[in-house]
């Protein structure tokens, strides 16, 4: 098995979802908020984990331009699941470049006034693994 395939193999395991049954429909691009400020777009993230190219994928502006809305999720036909396979995908090249997770005390310092509380909401789900 290459390094893609055991990357892809992870992200799946990460995720719990099979990024082999995306079509292509375009759905859940069409429902992300932030399609407009992506240079890959969510029904396109599938097909990036299945080559094993995560490198390209979490350094691309999609990436991180992923608000973790899960309105991807919601439109899927599916159930691939696109909102969770760009965040195992961050999360493994996370560890695998020895990144550490989030220490409950730096919370209160990243806060501010008009953070959204789905941001909060996204941090809690990425880091408490």
């Amino acid at each position: 098995m290459t390094r893609g395939e055991q990357q892809a193999a992870m992200v799946a395991e990460i995720s719990g979802c099979d990024p082999f049954k995306c079509m292509k429909c375009g759905k859940c691009s069409a429902s992300c908020p932030a399609y407009d400020q992506m240079d890959i777009k969510p029904h396109q993230f599938a097909s990036y984990i299945i080559a094993g190219d995560l490198e390209n994928l979490v350094e691309s502006k999609a990436a991180f331009k992923c608000m973790s809305c899960f309105a991807c999720i919601e439109r899927c036909p599916r159930g691939v699941e696109p909102g969770k396979l760009v965040d195992a995908a961050r999360q493994l090249m996370t560890r695998e470049r020895g990144g550490d997770y989030m220490q409950p005390e730096e919370v209160p310092e990243l806060l501010a006034e008009d953070l959204p509380q789905q941001l909060l909401v996204s941090a809690f789900r990425r880091y408490r693994r």
